[in-house]
């Protein structure tokens, strides 16, 4: 008989926080191997059987995406071949999830293929982080629990909450987000209206909300290359928001390309991600970092099989 409880296996996106998700389980992540060929195949080997177990991979498809959407692929392949009872995909960031339908029209619907190619590998249900789009979850054919650090981050906000603040969401897109943030924070909120240009740049147009004499918290899903974040602090300092004390939070911080070198230059005091992906080090920027692996881990543990 197959032991009972969450079979853990973690793939190599973020080591830490499969480790920390594992403690908060007690449970230990199973043994495998992942390599590649000289010709750049790569190879994944578990040494532990799943057959008959509930697995649970833990594997965010971060940068560089494409390598870490293929391990997750195939893991999956092999827990099934294996005899698995259940595979569940633990993607605390998603990526692929911004290419959600065509703007031209001549484009892929990356977030849909993704979707397919996890479900045709064997995942059987998926459990994200801050879905960049809510369009994601209708690509999937199977379950979707969506989580959110939003309670997480506000909460670490609120130590620091300045009484004039004022939550800003940098886009249309992080409206509904902001007003999350806003209600557990009891402040106002206010919307920069942005045009995105190309992959890196963005300009805002205008602030709608009154932000004058406000110190800003700028909140959103992701800081992909801080071009967002440096369009909604220009555009609210323009409208007269305080120049000092500004704070941002964003529940997955990827800070690629030039972002380090835009964030440095905009004076914020506070900068708040959480571990859903591995940041390192971020030179010039006192990231505060606040860890999902409780939240995950709570989630797992109510879909696992059963007790031990």
């Amino acid at each position: 008989m197959a032991p009972r409880g969450p079979h853990l296996i973690a793939g190599s996106a973020n080591p830490a926080l499969a480790e920390r998700v594992a403690q908060k389980l007690s449970r230990p992540l199973a043994s495998l191997v992942i390599e590649r060929f000289p010709d750049r195949e790569m190879h994944v080997e578990l040494l532990e059987s799943p057959l008959g177990r509930d697995v649970f991979l833990l594997q965010p498809t971060s940068p560089p995406p494409d390598e870490h959407l293929f391990e997750l692929l195939a893991l999956a392949d092999a827990c099934r071949r294996a005899g698995a009872e259940r595979i569940t995909a633990v993607i605390p960031y998603f990526g692929y999830a911004r290419q959600d339908r065509r703007a031209s029209g001549l484009e892929a619907v990356a977030a849909r293929l993704v979707a397919d190619l996890m479900v045709a590998a064997g995942v059987q249900r998926v459990i994200t982080l801050d879905l960049h789009t809510d369009a994601v979850e209708g690509f999937f054919t199977v379950p979707v629990h969506r989580l959110s650090a939003v309670s997480l981050l506000a909460d670490a906000i609120g130590k620091v909450r300045p009484d004039n603040g004022v939550v800003v969401s940098p886009d249309l897109g992080a409206a509904k987000l902001a007003e999350r943030y806003a209600e557990l924070l009891n402040l106002p909120v206010a919307i920069v209206h942005k045009t995105r240009t190309g992959p890196e740049a963005v300009t805002a147009s205008r602030v709608t909300g009154d932000v004058r004499g406000r110190t800003p918290i700028i909140i959103d899903d992701m800081i992909s290359t801080g071009g967002t974040i440096e369009a909604a602090v220009m555009a609210v300092t323009a409208a007269g928001a305080e120049r000092e004390g500004i704070i941002v939070a964003a529940t997955h911080g990827l800070f690629v390309g030039s972002c380090v070198n835009r964030l440095r230059g905009l004076e914020i005091k506070r900068l708040l991600t959480t571990d859903s992906v591995p940041s390192g080090a971020v030179p010039g920027l006192a990231v505060e970092t606040v860890s999902v692996a409780g939240i995950l881990a709570e989630e797992i543990r109510s879909l696992s099989a059963g007790p031990e």
